[in-house]
Formats: C-alpha cells, structure tokens, sequence
C-alpha cells in the first residue's frame, strides 16, 4: 500500500486536490481510501451528523461506542471517539486499498505533498518530514520537486502517476 499526505493551511486546495486524485487513481484501476482531518475549531468544528431521528444516530446519542449501518451498497461507520492516528490508519485500510490518500495530519511521518497558498505559509511548512512535492512556491530555490500552480492539473497528475510507478 502507497500512503501519501496532501497537507496545507486552510483553503489551499487540498481537499480539490485529493478529491481529483482519488478519480485518477480509481480511473488506473487502484483501490483508494481517504483519511480527512477536519480542522476546522470552535462551535463549527463538529463533523456533520446524520439527522437525529436516524436508527444510527438514535444509537449514537444512545451511547453505542460504535455504530455501522449498511444498505443501497453503501456502509456508514460512526465511531463515538476521536481514534488516534494510527488507529483512524487501520480502520482506513481495513479493505486493503493500494493507495492510502491522507488530507491532513502533516506532524505525521509519511511522504508528503506540500500545498503552498501564500509564500509565508512556507516559512512553517518547510520545516515538516518526508516532503516528496511543493505545490504553489514559484519563486523560490528549494531542495524539493516543485510544481509552480495547484491550476497545473496535467503536471500534478502526472507526477502522482510516476510517484505511483506508472509508466505513461
């Protein structure tokens, strides 16, 4: 299994980023999962939940440590905790995929993509592990594989595939 973190500040594009790599990489027959971390603090930091008068959200709020609901060919997992990474990383790749995408958790060790929205949001960002990629930094000399625009889609999706070992 191939891990890859997309990491940034908020709104540079990670999630657009990550959602457009999932179809690539499904489009090239690779089994994919996600792993989100939502930073987002305060009274709007909750993750939406299902409406409350759901069977699952009954057990839920009920207590239930977990709780999964399958149907339609879909399943829905509620876990009653916050899991440490490692963790939410088994519950991930339960299924096995080939690739684990990872948006997020940028103090974790794993090779990273580095999404840059203004320059000084690099001063930070450079100082994390295994950095494999730097999107957005076009002006600056760094020790890094570089693509200058989150908008170089051809570019960005090309280096995913060579990253992936794909001959095109």
């Amino acid at each position: 299994m191939k891990t890859l973190h997309v990491v940034g500040f908020k709104n540079s594009g990670k999630t657009t980023l990550v959602s457009r790599w999932v179809r690539l990489l499904k489009q090239n027959g690779y089994s994919v999962s996600v792993i989100k971390q939502h930073g987002h603090h305060g009274k709007h930091g909750k993750l939406k939940m299902p409406d409350a008068n759901t069977d699952s959200m009954k057990f839920f709020n009920n207590g239930a440590d977990l709780s999964i609901v399958s149907g339609g060919g879909a399943v829905q997992m509620m876990l009653n905790e916050s899991p440490d990474f490692q963790r939410l990383k088994q519950l991930a790749t339960i299924d096995r995929p080939d690739v684990l995408l990872i948006e997020g958790f940028k103090e974790e060790m794993g090779p990273k993509v580095v999404l840059v929205k203004e320059a000084a949001d690099w001063e930070t960002l450079k100082q994390l592990q295994t950095i494999e990629l730097v999107v957005g930094l076009s002006h600056e000399t760094i020790p890094f594989t570089q693509i200058s625009s989150r908008n170089n889609e051809e570019e960005l999706d090309q280096w995913l595939l060579s990253w992936m070992g794909v001959e095109r």
